[in-house]
Order: structure tokens, then C-alpha cells, then sequence
């Protein structure tokens, strides 16, 4: 375990699926609840840990929106953003491209600016003190309308902001992604890139729809794309990225347990698989938990899991000088660390 440890910190890696709004960790959000007086459902840290435990997506999105109230300050996003950072430093995260919810927080009546200037604040300080490279992803909530998603889009647009793209999250079943048609070719039109989470509870004809009619670059999630071989040839053929979360998975009942995930199905129908945290304070693990968790489960070796990093940069957004930088990294790694064993 304690070799696993070492050379997965030392592995660099992109992480592609990770909610900011999901790293808010029990002991930040008591503590932000005394700071703004705000009386939560929870008495203690132990109470709020002990909470999540959940049945479905929904049930965790009841408990992540009420975490979320606790955020008010430009400085208290700045401080979510940076407390992953420092955290995602140390599991070798070299990249993060980081998806937020300003839905979630306006309709509180926190201002954008106060959420993406606290964010970005942060990031910008993690490339400096931490050397991590980044991007802001936009989600819009699906459960609202497109409407909203399109006003939110304008209101980031207003803004000299720098963002890398857009995103489609929050809950799946019932809410398929060709509701939010115009607001996606309006972010393409601008430039954004553009990704969606189908295909964890939702079926696969999310997954063709957030393809073919979204016309996105990546899926997140993606899981329930084995329901249809030709779709799955498809993602192959074309090497569209899928950013599997299989702690998560595991947490909201997706699959049982970790050893009858399809991560390693689709791995090995040549699909372009990267492994993510997705909402780590809710489902247990950061980025280095999830690839351990994979490696104990199918007895990965140091290739494999390299060859998890390697798509992870490929399926980034990052530059291709700063993908080429990273591959070599890993490389040099790979080379160091080539007689490492597991067991």
C-alpha cells in the first residue's frame, strides 16, 4: 500500500471531473456555518460525515445543495479552491479543469462575481504557488430550465472571465440533454468547449444525445454506454473521452461495489477512460483514492495505471505544448518507477 501511495503521488496526472462545489470538506463547512450564522441540519462535523450516506444521486444533490449555503464570500470560494488544490497537488494532479455551479449560488443571491472571482482567484495562485494548470467549466443545472441555463450563460459572457467551457450536471433521470440545445450551440458559437454528464443514471440515448445534439468533446461519466454496442464502437472510433468517477459510481448505487464496475470493460474496448473524483468530501475519495481503489479491485500494474494518466492529459483541454510537458513527465516517472510493485 504504502508503494501504491508513493507512485501514484508521484504519477502526474489531469483530473477532468471534479465539482469545486464537491470538495467542501465537513470541517469547512461547520466552519463556515458559525462564521455566517447559518444553522445547519447537523450538530458536528461527525453528524455531517455521517450523513452521507445516500441511495441515489438525488438523495446526495438534497445534501450537496444545503453544503452549498454555507459559501457566501469571495473569500470562502477562494478558500474551497484552494484547499482542493493543496490537496490535489499532493496526489500529482499537474492539471485540473474544474466544473461550478453559479446557478446554485445566484439563486441564493450570491452575486457571480463574488463566486467566479473567488474561484479564479484561486486558481490563478495554484499555478503559481503549486505549479497546477486549470480551467473553469460552466455547469448549468439540468433540473432548471433552459431558460435559466441560457441567462447564466449571457451573465458569464458579460464577463472577461476566461473559461474554458461549459457543462451539463446535477439531476440526469428525466432531464435529457436535448432540452439544452441552443444554450450549448450558443457556447460553441463563443468558442467555449463543451462536455455533459450522461449516461450514470440516465440510459445511453443520453449519451447519443449529448453527442449528437449538444455536439460535446467529452462525456462525463458515460458508464451506461455498454447498453449499446455501436455506441460504444463509436466512442472508440472517434476516442471521445469519458471521465469515470468510480468511487462515486459506487457511492450513488450505480454499480455495488467497485469490483463490478465496467471501468475495465470499457478500458479494454479500447475506449479513452480517465479516472476522477467527481465530489470527493460526499463519496469518500480524492483523485489518488479513486485510481487505488481501481488498481486494488482488478490488480492493475504500474503500466496500467500509467496508461490511466496518459488519457488523462490527452483528454484534457490543456495546451498541446502543456500536454506534451506532462507526457514527458509521466515518462520520466514511468522510467523511474518501472520495477514498483503493489502487492
Amino acid at each position: 500500500m504504502e508503494n501504491l501511495n508513493k507512485f501514484l503521488s508521484a504519477l502526474p496526472k489531469a483530473e477532468l471531473h471534479l465539482h469545486i462545489e464537491g470538495t467542501l470538506e465537513p470541517e469547512m463547512m461547520q466552519a463556515l456555518a458559525e462564521q455566517h450564522r447559518i444553522k445547519l441540519p447537523w450538530r458536528s462535523v461527525e453528524e455531517i460525515r455521517s450523513a452521507y450516506k445516500f441511495d441515489d444521486l438525488q438523495s446526495f444533490l438534497n445534501i450537496y445543495y444545503k453544503g452549498n449555503d454555507v459559501l457566501r464570500s469571495e473569500q470562502d470560494f477562494f478558500d474551497l479552491t484552494f484547499a482542493y488544490l493543496a490537496r490535489a497537488h499532493k496526489d500529482g494532479v499537474r492539471h485540473a479543469e474544474i466544473f461550478f455551479d453559479p446557478q446554485s449560488h445566484t439563486s441564493r443571491g450570491i452575486p457571480y462575481e463574488v463566486v467566479l472571482d473567488g474561484i479564479s482567484a484561486a486558481l490563478t495562485e495554484g499555478t503559481v504557488q503549486l505549479g497546477i494548470t486549470s480551467g473553469l467549466i460552466l455547469c448549468f443545472l439540468r433540473h432548471l430550465t433552459a431558460a435559466s441555463a441560457m441567462a447564466t450563460l449571457d451573465l458569464a459572457l458579460s464577463r472577461d472571465s476566461n473559461l474554458l467551457g461549459v457543462g451539463l450536471d446535477s439531476s440526469e433521470l428525466g432531464f435529457p440533454p436535448i432540452g439544452f440545445r441552443d444554450v450549448f450551440q450558443r457556447a460553441r458559437s463563443e468558442g467555449l468547449h463543451v462536455v455533459a454528464h450522461a449516461g450514470e443514471e440516465g440510459p445511453s440515448q443520453y449519451i447519443e444525445q449529448a453527442l449528437d445534439i449538444l455536439k460535446v468533446e467529452r462525456i462525463d461519466h458515460g458508464v451506461s454506454c455498454v447498453e449499446n454496442p455501436e455506441l460504444v464502437k463509436r466512442l472508440r472510433d472517434q476516442q471521445i473521452p469519458l471521465t469515470v468517477c468510480p468511487l462515486s459510481n459506487v457511492k450513488l448505487k450505480v454499480f455495488p461495489n467497485i469490483s463490478n464496475h465496467n471501468i475495465m470493460k470499457l478500458a479494454r474496448a479500447g475506449l479513452c477512460v480517465t479516472i476522477n473524483s467527481d465530489d470527493p468530501a460526499y463519496f469518500g475519495g480524492y483523485i489518488n483514492e479513486n485510481y487505488a481503489a481501481v488498481q486494488h479491485a482488478f490488480n492493475l500494474d504500474q503500466n496500467d495505471l500509467g496508461h490511466y494518466a496518459r488519457r488523462s492529459i490527452e483528454a484534457s483541454f490543456a495546451s498541446i505544448d502543456r500536454k506534451q510537458f506532462l507526457q514527458k513527465e509521466i515518462n520520466n516517472v514511468m522510467s523511474q518507477e518501472k520495477h514498483a510493485t503493489f502487492q
